[in-house]
């Protein structure tokens, strides 16, 4: 029974090669978290979403589940895309890994349907480990600053070097994330990303920022909480 449900189970008029759909899938994760860990070293913008990382890692082996069940067939293509389009009219989703959960289940209702038992049953197990590990590891986190740190500077930037100096106290690494003017204002907005010696005297640290002439507006965010911004 158990070898027939894994590798005879699919009774469509074209059954794949079972073997080979799990090495395809077993290729695009491997792909998958390639992509992954370079968007992870590459990313240097404000706003990271661990979600975002995840999903570059399920989606290949989704896409070539799915590209398995539609076999060159364009009626179950068109089938497909009219179901995710009715989701996606139906619902608002605004996690990127939501919309893998969704491909998740249209793919196991098509495999289903079109009769693809053995593709369904070994994909489907294959997404679930794969979604249970992503959970268990926390892949996709990344901890390479406590806090960003956000603050007006009314005075001008070649006057920065004071700001700088007590950053640099604070902190093992300061980066520069974002600097942004606006036209009819004095001075800039800033947002700097801190890895600091102790991340316990953060308070002193945003106390003497405020201290500074010509810095206002201060505020910070911690790391964990950096996604989506």
């Amino acid at each position: 029974m158990n070898e027939w449900l894994f590798f005879q189970g699919d009774t469509s008029l074209a059954p794949p090669n079972i073997p080979a759909v799990t090495l395809g899938l077993l290729l695009s994760f491997l792909l998958g978290q390639v992509l992954a860990w370079t968007y992870m070293m590459t990313h240097a913008g404000l706003s990271y979403s661990r979600s975002f990382v995840n999903a570059l890692v399920v989606t290949p082996v989704i896409v070539s589940l799915v590209m398995t069940v539609l076999s060159n067939n364009i009626v179950t293509a068109f089938g497909m895309m009219a179901v995710f389009a009715i989701v996606r009219f139906r619902n608002i989703l605004r996690d990127t890994l939501d919309t893998t959960f969704v491909l998740s289940s249209i793919f196991i209702g098509m495999g289903c349907g079109t009769q693809k038992f053995s593709t369904t049953l070994v994909g489907a197990l294959i997404i679930f480990a794969l979604m249970i590990y992503l959970w268990a590891t926390n892949f996709g986190a990344r901890h390479r600053f406590d806090i960003i740190l956000n603050l007006h500077w009314a005075r001008t930037q070649a006057e920065l070097q004071e700001l700088s100096f007590l950053l640099n106290r604070h902190s093992r690494k300061v980066h520069l994330a974002s600097q942004r003017s606006h036209q009819g204002y004095e001075g800039a907005d800033f947002s700097f990303r801190l890895l600091l010696r102790d991340p316990n005297r953060v308070d002193e640290l945003v106390s003497e920022v405020t201290a500074l002439e010509g810095a206002s507006q201060v505020t910070t965010l911690k790391a964990e909480d950096e996604s989506e911004l």
